[in-house]
């Protein structure tokens, strides 16, 4: 891997695991809530989208608790797998999955909640399955949310900062994504290196939200001309 391009490597490799992790699990249990009511589901969605309203380093110190050495998850992984989270690539996946697993999920339970039911509920009185019923019906009605629920997550991934150095701490090379690589650039006196790492993700992150609104002002002309 070419050292001058570690980070850049580093961080698109980051973003697109988690966001692969936080699409498929938010998409499930945003579904999962939207369909049910039970006991303590207002609780469970606050604390699903708690990492939105704590500072970054909050939620890394709680993930360092978790997974570190001591603590419950990362004693175990060590102890049946021999898997260490803390200062590896895999801590740096797990702060991005935590940090952008909240936009994936209100942007698929949105998706799910604007969703006609009675199309859904057409399907199901001609026998369709459930799971028919989701992958004929409801997922293509709302994937247009959760396409934007994807690219946020990913574009969230890419600039995790705070989290992640709690996490993954700063090892070049090996965890060194751009956010820590620019943070370690400046505290150096590296200012050309962290200049341009700054403009890469600038042009990474105004390149997703551009495409992202061209799509969007595009798919509600396709909607409204098919009216």
């Amino acid at each position: 891997m070419d050292s001058n391009l570690t980070p850049l490597l580093l961080s698109l490799k980051v973003a697109a695991i988690s966001t692969s992790v936080v699409f498929i699990v938010g998409l499930l249990m945003a579904r999962l809530l939207t369909q049910k009511e039970f006991w303590g589901k207002h609780f469970l969605e606050s604390l699903i989208l708690l990492p939105i309203v704590l500072p970054p380093t909050v939620v890394g110190f709680g993930l360092l608790l978790a997974f570190g050495k001591n603590g419950f998850l990362g004693q175990l992984l060590y102890d049946m797998f021999g898997i260490q989270i803390v200062f590896t690539l895999t801590g740096a996946v797990i702060a991005s999955i935590v940090v952008s697993f909240p936009l994936m999920y209100q942007s698929a339970q949105a998706a799910f909640t604007g969703i006609d039911r009675r199309f859904e509920d057409a399907a199901r009185t001609m026998g369709s399955s459930e799971w028919r019923v989701f992958w004929t019906i409801s997922f293509p009605l709302a994937w247009p949310g959760l396409l934007a629920g994807l690219v946020l997550s990913f574009a969230r991934g890419l600039g995790e900062f705070g989290a992640t150095l709690m996490l993954a701490g700063y090892i070049p090379g090996k965890t060194d994504t751009i956010p820590v690589a620019i943070y370690f650039a400046v505290e150096a006196g590296q200012m050309d290196k962290a200049m341009f790492w700054v403009i890469v993700i600038v042009a990474l992150g105004m390149g997703t939200t551009v495409w992202l609104n061209w799509w969007s002002r595009r798919s509600m002309r396709r909607f409204a001309n098919t009216k």
